[in-house]
Formats: C-alpha cells, structure tokens, sequence
C-alpha cells in the first residue's frame, strides 16, 4: 500500500468516525471521544500525504482536524496549530488556501490573547504575499498588523523589523512620507540605545533619499536635522554622499550625482532598494526643465 492509499484509507475511517459521533445515538455513546478518534485520524492521513508530497490534500486533512477541534471539542490551541499546519501545506501547492488557513489561526489566536503568536502568523502572509503572490499593499498591511501586536507585548526589537519592511515597500509604491516617518521613528529609537546606535545612519540615510524624491529643499533640512540627533551620522559616508547627491541636484548635474553615487558603491554595495530610489531621484533631475 502506498503513501497515499493508506492516507486515503484513513481518511474514510475519519469520515466513518464523525458520522457515528452525529445525532441523538452519536451523542449517548461517546460522541465527544470518537469525534477525536476522527481528529487524530485526520491528521495521520495528513501526514502521510505530507510522505506522498500531496500537499494539496495534506493541507485539507489538517483543516478537517482544525475545524473539529475548533467547533466541536472546543480545542482552539490546538485547531489554531493545525490551521498553521494546513497552510504550512498549502504555501507548496495554493497560496490563497495557505492564506486563508494561517488567517484562521491569527482570529484564534488574537481571541485567546496570544498576540505573539498572531504576529508571527501575519509575518508568514506577509512572506507569501511579498514572494508567491506579488502584492505590496497586502503584504505592508500585514507587517503592520504584525509591528502593532508585537508593539502591544513590548516586543519591540521584532516590531521594528517589521515597521522596516513596511517603510522599504511603501517607498518602492512612492508612498515616500509613509516611509520618512518609520525610518526616523526607527533612527530616533536606534540612537537611544547603545547596541542599536550603529544601525541609526542607515535609517537616517534612506529618510533622506525618501526626502529626496519629494522636495530638495525638505531633503537638506531633514539631514540638517538627523546630524543634529546624531554626531556619528555627520561624519558617515551616507552623509556625505547625500550631501553631494543635494549639490547634483540642486544644481542639477546629472554628471556629479552619478560620480557620486558610483564612488559610495565602489566601496559599499548598493542593494536594489538604494538602486532603485537613487535611479528614480536622477530621473527626476532630468525630467525637470534648465531654468538657468
């Protein structure tokens, strides 16, 4: 017998136990003890379609778990692992389904009070939504349900993380001031503590290249400001190179903005995120017309 007809064969034994658990009969003769004969059946054969790589059906059995011990036994920890389960499952054949499953955990996990655990499972969208699915708005809206329930427990190392990721995908959609605001937010919490101090100038640098794309001239007063908060950051090398970027391009010189931006890189990588805001800022400046 394979995998997956011994997955199926326990299935039909679950069906057969959540029937003879129904009606008046059902109710008098353990009804409470076969319907978790059922669940532990059901999640046998979900395993063994895990061993037969049938995600899809593994994914199910482990809802039909969830869903008795939700509304039936009254179990909600464990109906909450087993969703997780599912969409665990799911993630490797549907991504909608794996949503919809890691959803039903969050609603029970936030009506039991374990936020942690609600936020870890809004991360979890918040991936298939940034990776599988391609859809920034919902994945920002998950990172900040996360940020706001790991802020509730004072998590806020885990919040921030999760506020960093909101502000990266709100300026990628040009929702610049969204992002301004959690990357000072993040640089003036970084600054007030010693370990994360360092971390602070490349908050700073990124609210400025945000800054940039909007307005100059809010762009030279916001870095006026952050090398006010923060010593270190006036003698960095983003601080530098954003004051030569200012220059370029308030003077518009396309030449001296891509000199400048080719020497930081020779020495520090730049990632796509950088990339792409510092193309969107020298696109700008030729967009503009020569008032001169």
């Amino acid at each position: 017998m394979s995998n997956e007809e011994k997955a199926v064969a326990l299935l039909a034994e679950a069906e057969k136990k959540v029937k003879s658990s129904q009606g008046f009969f059902g109710g008098l003769f353990g009804g409470a003890s076969k319907l978790e004969d059922a669940v532990e059946l059901y999640i046998r054969a979900a395993n063994m379609f895990k061993l037969a790589k049938n995600w899809s059906a593994a994914g199910t059995a482990f809802v039909e778990a969830a869903k008795i011990q939700q509304f039936n036994l009254q179990s909600k920890h464990e109906a909450a692992q087993h969703y997780v389960d599912a969409g665990t499952c799911f993630k490797k054949s549907d991504n909608e389904e794996s949503v919809q499953c890691f959803e039903s955990a969050i609603d029970i996990f936030t009506d039991m009070g374990r936020f942690t655990m609600a936020a870890k499972n809004h991360i979890t969208i918040a991936e298939i939504y940034e990776n599988n699915l391609v859809d920034l708005e919902k994945a920002i809206y998950h990172y900040e349900q996360a940020a706001d329930y790991y802020r509730g427990e004072e998590s806020n190392s885990s919040a921030n993380k999760c506020s960093l990721k909101v502000a990266m995908y709100s300026a990628q959609m040009e929702n610049y001031p969204k992002a301004i605001e959690i990357y000072e937010q993040v640089a003036a919490t970084a600054i007030e503590s010693s370990i994360l101090k360092y971390s602070a100038k490349e908050y700073f640098f990124k609210a400025a290249l945000c800054h940039m794309c909007v307005d100059v001239l809010e762009a030279q007063r916001a870095l006026d400001k952050y090398c006010d908060m923060h010593a270190a950051f006036q003698d960095s090398r983003e601080c530098k190179l954003l004051k030569n970027l200012l220059e370029a391009q308030e003077e518009q010189n396309v030449e001296a903005f891509t000199e400048a931006v080719q020497e930081y890189d020779s020495i520090s990588r730049l990632d796509q995120w950088l990339t792409t805001i510092l193309l969107r800022i020298k696109k700008s400046m030729n967009e503009e017309p020569d008032l001169t």
